[in-house]
């Protein structure tokens, strides 16, 4: 994919992790590195664009953050949103230093070995809290490789292609 067309890519900022309370509030699951920039970045949309909502943030709470979206105004709704994946314009979003990447532009980039080799193309990026893992999909199987300088030293969205040097296997 080009630059120019992942510009014009929506991103996924969060999840509606289901009902809060009795009033159609939700407890939101935010992706932002900045929990509450969620709901900067509206209107927000479900995956397949058939639903727009605007976010307001009504309190923290356990997992996730309280929220009010618009069109949804009671328990039943809130319940029956669970799971609708929240996406924002790709415009609205901030721009990046150099050495950081949104997850979505790195998904179907080619991945070679500082060789030259072809390792495969990112299939996922998967944060466990202590660091991303890239999964790479590619002729020898998949390969989970942490995300970091050491292993990924060369990420060229421009070229659409990232180096990683994985670490010996003890095969």
């Amino acid at each position: 994919m080009a630059e120019a067309d992942r510009k014009e890519a929506r991103i996924c900022v969060g999840a509606i992790a289901g009902a809060f309370g009795v009033q159609g509030e939700v407890r939101l699951k935010s992706f932002c590195a900045t929990p509450s920039d969620i709901a900067s970045y509206g209107p927000l949309t479900s995956e397949d664009g058939s639903r727009s909502f605007t976010v307001r943030l009504t309190r923290p709470v356990t997992g996730g953050l309280g929220a009010r979206l618009s069109g949804i105004s009671n328990r039943d709704q809130a319940e029956a949103a669970k799971g609708v994946t929240l996406w924002a314009d790709r415009a609205r979003l901030p721009s990046l230093p150099d050495d950081e990447f949104y997850h979505a532009d790195l998904i179907g980039l080619l991945v070679s070995d500082p060789g030259g080799a072809e390792l495969g193309r990112v299939r996922a990026i998967h944060d466990h809290g202590a660091g991303d893992i890239i999964e790479v999909a590619g002729p020898k199987g998949v390969l989970l490789l942490p995300f970091t300088r050491a292993v990924v030293p060369t990420v060229d969205l421009a070229v659409g292609r990232i180096v990683a040097d994985p670490p010996e296997s003890d095969e």
